[in-house]
């Protein structure tokens, strides 16, 4: 019988009481990984804790003859993120892998974002995921192995409504986590991102009032969480091991490589610029490549295939 892809590795999956993380736990056990199944049982919005739902998912690995333990520390504190990082090692022995999956939302649009709703949201996603990487890293440079998985998003890739936090969040992430692979990669420590496409309840809340909003919905609700975890299992996974820094988005059954900002256009003039010279003439000559004010739907415009 052919060694599974992910035998013997001992990973972290945040927020994997439910939806992406839920998939991507029981797919890295079901590829022979050990796992910690860390979730604090909050709502969408962050409110409440409850470790059913990360326990919920280890039994349903122990099930299936699998091995995994659950995990309720926050990721949003160090110290904690420390904690959820030492139970993979005292559990199982080291650690060769996080996804970087917790998350809430607080939807506002911008002018009328509180502060608590901003510092909320760039908490988990962003403080979150660079805690629970830094925790890891040094178990991954001193064994000399290890890889991480970030979950990104579109929101912040492209642009969407009402989310400044999330997007900027998830952006912030982006840039992190290329950041961890320029310095870890002589340790031989890989770091990627994912942006899914998915229905959730992270995003069960959008509105149905009308049959284009309904249709929308029904097109979401085809994109189920377990089309992540392929993915997610083989970033994770030695066979990647030249797979590093780079930006992945997960749509049904498409997989897309995302570009990251490079210069578009340029013009130059050998006086130096004035603003005047900038309006007449600068300006002009990059209008023509600017950026559109797309939103993540107006990219990704076609149905699910």
């Amino acid at each position: 019988m052919a060694q599974k892809m992910m035998q013997d590795k001992v990973v972290v999956v945040t927020g994997a009481g439910g939806g992406i993380g839920r998939d991507i736990a029981l797919a890295m056990a079901a590829s022979g990984a050990r796992v910690v199944v860390n979730d604090i049982g909050t709502s969408t919005t962050g409110e409440g804790t409850d470790a059913g739902p990360a326990q919920n998912v280890v039994d349903e690995i122990k099930a299936a003859g699998g091995q995994a333990v659950a995990s309720s520390d926050s990721v949003s504190e160090a110290a904690s993120a420390s904690r959820i990082v030492q139970c993979a090692v005292d559990s199982f022995g080291r650690i060769d892998g996080v996804v970087n999956n917790a998350g809430i939302l607080r939807d506002r649009f911008f002018h009328r974002m509180s502060l608590e709703e901003w510092d909320a949201v760039i908490k988990v996603h962003l403080y979150g995921s660079y805690f629970m990487s830094r925790a890891a890293a040094n178990h991954f440079k001193e064994q000399e192995s290890g890889a991480l998985v970030h979950m990104t998003s579109t929101s912040g890739l492209i642009g969407n409504l009402g989310q400044a936090n999330y997007s900027a969040a998830k952006l912030g992430l982006t840039a992190l986590s290329k950041s961890i692979a320029l310095d870890m990669a002589k340790f031989n420590v890989r770091s990627n991102c994912i942006a899914p496409f998915a229905w959730s309840r992270m995003i069960g809340s959008i509105p149905t009032d009308t049959p284009e909003q309904q249709a929308r919905v029904a097109k979401i609700q085809q994109m189920t969480p377990n089309k992540i975890a392929p993915l997610a299992v083989y970033l994770l996974s030695d066979q990647a091991s030249d797979v590093n820094a780079q930006v992945f988005a997960v749509r049904n059954n498409e997989l897309f490589l995302m570009s990251q900002p490079r210069p578009l256009r340029s013009v130059h003039r050998s006086e130096g610029w004035t603003p005047e010279f900038i309006a007449e003439h600068g300006m002009p000559a990059l209008k023509a490549s600017f950026v559109s004010m797309d939103r993540s739907a107006d990219v990704f415009s076609w149905d699910p295939v």
